[in-house]
Order: structure tokens, then C-alpha cells, then sequence
């Protein structure tokens, strides 16, 4: 299995494809095969990369609380194993924070970037009090509160954060029960459980306006774990961006509504 000693870890990855580097970074505790419905579509015309972000999938799963901007640094390694000097990149959730970091603090590496159903930081137009819900804690609940959970209960947790990012019934009935399966695992929990840490203390609300790679925001209008109109915050603070909002599309709309997710995604890169 192709695996990169980076950053003092080790990443799980895939290659498909040819043409431009396309690197896909999926969300919370979520691995690099989430990007099924995108990664045969996008590698008829680009050489795509996915990977499991550390603590998750097939990658090391180090446990402790880092930050968003060290799971950047990861995907920059990355890149540079793989000799890739300069790549799209296509964040979906926390991906997409992850995507941000590396647009601002590696400017020169990135050609175009696309944000898909995700946030500039958790203190956005609501983003605080949905994340709690999502994740079974009171609206009154600290950062504190949202970082001090443990991996026993992390099982509960993404089960009912699975359930929130689909809106088609054959899909929350399908991927409920194997998210609860997959999250019951002690080294997986705990991977997740320092993804979970590093999103609730992440934020760009600052820093957008350093991105100046070409830049498309897409979301869907019923997004239940990330509201809409964070997407209407980066859109704004980002310049030249361009914004896409799929009407009825769910937090995980990349996958059930693929098809519309795919069309507006490359005609941005060819574009």
C-alpha cells in the first residue's frame, strides 16, 4: 500500500489518472475513499491524489490534538514525496479547512482551489451552535466543552453527525450503521477524536483575504452540520471567488448528488 513518511507520520495514499495534479481532501474522520464518486470522474482528465488525512483511514493515527495547519504541512509533504511542485486542490468540510491553510501559508503551490461545503473558522454566522447539535452537546457548550470529549464517545458522535449530512433516506440508512461500526474501533476513534479537536479550535475569519489563488465555494442550500451561508463568508472575503449553491444539497451532496457536484467542479478547472 502506497504510504508517505511526512511530518513525522505516515500517509495512506492513491494516484489515479494523468494531467494536472489534482490533490481531494475529504472531512471529519472521513478517508480518502469518501472521494469514490469523484475520483474515476476526475482522473479522466487529471492526475488525482487522495488521501487519509492524519487519524483517519489507513494513515498514522498519532492520537494527540494537533492543528489544522499541521494537517496542511501533511499534505505539502505529500506533495513533495510525490514530486508535485504545484497542484488544484479540492477540500470538501474540514478538508476544506485544510485547504484553506494551504492556499495562505503556500500561496505558490496551489493553482486553483475549491471549498466544498465548509467553513472559515467555527466561530462563523452560526457555525458554533450547529456543530454542538450535530455532535449531541447544549447550545450554551464552550470550545472547552466541544474539545474534551473522549474516543468512548466518539462511536455516538460521528453516527449522529452521518445521519445530519444526508438527506436521502438510502443513504443515512446505509452509511449510519457502518459509520457506528467503523468509529467503534479504539486507534480510530481516537484518530478522529484530534481531528475533532483541531476543527474546533480552527479559523481563518482573519486570514481569507491572503488567498489569491482562483477560488470556487460550492454548498448545498439543506446542509445540516455546516449552515449555508459560511459559504456566503468565504465567497466574500475571498477575492475573485465564485460561488455555487446547490439547491437541496445535503453536507455530503458530493456523493448524493455527484453528478451536479462533478459538472460544476471541473468546468471551474477547465475553466
Amino acid at each position: 500500500m502506497p504510504r508517505a513518511s511526512v511530518n513525522g507520520i505516515d500517509i495512506y495514499y492513491q494516484v489515479r489518472g494523468r494531467g494536472e495534479p489534482l490533490v481531494l481532501i475529504q472531512g471529519l474522520g472521513s478517508p480518502g475513499s469518501g472521494w469514490f464518486f469523484q475520483y474515476r470522474a476526475f482522473s479522466r482528465f487529471y492526475k488525482v491524489i487522495v488521501l487519509d488525512s492524519r487519524g483517519a483511514g489507513k494513515s498514522s493515527k498519532p492520537g494527540e490534538h494537533c492543528s489544522v495547519r499541521t494537517m496542511a504541512d501533511d499534505v505539502i509533504g505529500l506533495m513533495d514525496h510525490l514530486g508535485i511542485d504545484k497542484a488544484h486542490i479540492l477540500g470538501a468540510s474540514m478538508g476544506g479547512m485544510i485547504t484553506q491553510e494551504i492556499a495562505i501559508n503556500y500561496p505558490q503551490r496551489v493553482k486553483k482551489l475549491v471549498l466544498a461545503c465548509t467553513t472559515a473558522g467555527v466561530d462563523d454566522a452560526g457555525m458554533r451552535m450547529m456543530m454542538q447539535r450535530s455532535i449531541g452537546l447544549g447550545d450554551g457548550a464552550s470550545e472547552a466543552d466541544m474539545g474534551s470529549m473522549d474516543a468512548r464517545m466518539m462511536g455516538k458522535v460521528m453516527g449522529t453527525v452521518t445521519g445530519l449530512s444526508f438527506n436521502r433516506r438510502m443513504y443515512r440508512t446505509f452509511f449510519i450503521p457502518a459509520a457506528k461500526l467503523y468509529f467503534r474501533y479504539g486507534r480510530i476513534a481516537e484518530g478522529v477524536l484530534g481531528q475533532l479537536r483541531s476543527v474546533v479550535s480552527h479559523s481563518t475569519l482573519d486570514r481569507l483575504g491572503q488567498i489569491k489563488a482562483p477560488t470556487l465555494v460550492i454548498a448545498g442550500t439543506e446542509d445540516k452540520i455546516i449552515p449555508p451561508q459560511s459559504s456566503d463568508i468565504l465567497a466574500k472575503n475571498i477575492a475573485g471567488a465564485k460561488q455555487v449553491k446547490v439547491e437541496g444539497g445535503s453536507h455530503s451532496f458530493f456523493i448524493e448528488m455527484h453528478g451536479r457536484f462533478n459538472r460544476e467542479v471541473l468546468e471551474f478547472l477547465k475553466g
